[in-house]
């Protein structure tokens, strides 16, 4: 099995040991991304509508150094801080997907990194 890494500074780097992505076969595997401005590295003002905005611009900014768009996405997982958030998040998340939408999970947790109300991680084909 052959992995490789995809980064890009368009969207916010890894704060761990992972890498934004991993390539092998025909997938694309993304890591979670939380709503963190890739200049400053910061969660983004606002709330829920500003975080979610955010998470799927971070979304686009990898999808592109892979050379893919949101069609190429095959699954998500959405993971919430607060699950009564799901109709906003899912109105905008809605809009990013004109195609045929991706197979999706969606869950409430008790906390996610650096105090942030959303995160997504995907992958893509």
């Amino acid at each position: 099995m052959q992995k490789v890494a995809i980064s890009t500074d368009a969207a916010p780097a890894a704060i761990g040991p992972y890498s934004q992505a991993i390539k092998t076969g025909g997938l694309v595997f993304y890591s979670g991304q939380i709503p963190l401005d890739p200049k400053t590295a910061a969660i983004v003002a606002g709330g829920i509508v500003e975080q979610t905005r955010q998470v799927m611009a971070n979304m686009l900014a990898m999808l592109r150094a892979s050379d893919f768009d949101y069609d190429n996405i095959v699954k998500t997982t959405i993971y919430l801080t607060n699950l009564a958030d799901f109709a906003v998040v899912n109105d905008i998340y809605g809009e990013c997907f004109k195609g045929t939408p991706p197979a999706r999970a969606c869950v409430q947790v008790a906390a996610l990194p650096k105090g942030a109300a959303i995160e997504i991680d995907w992958i893509a084909a």
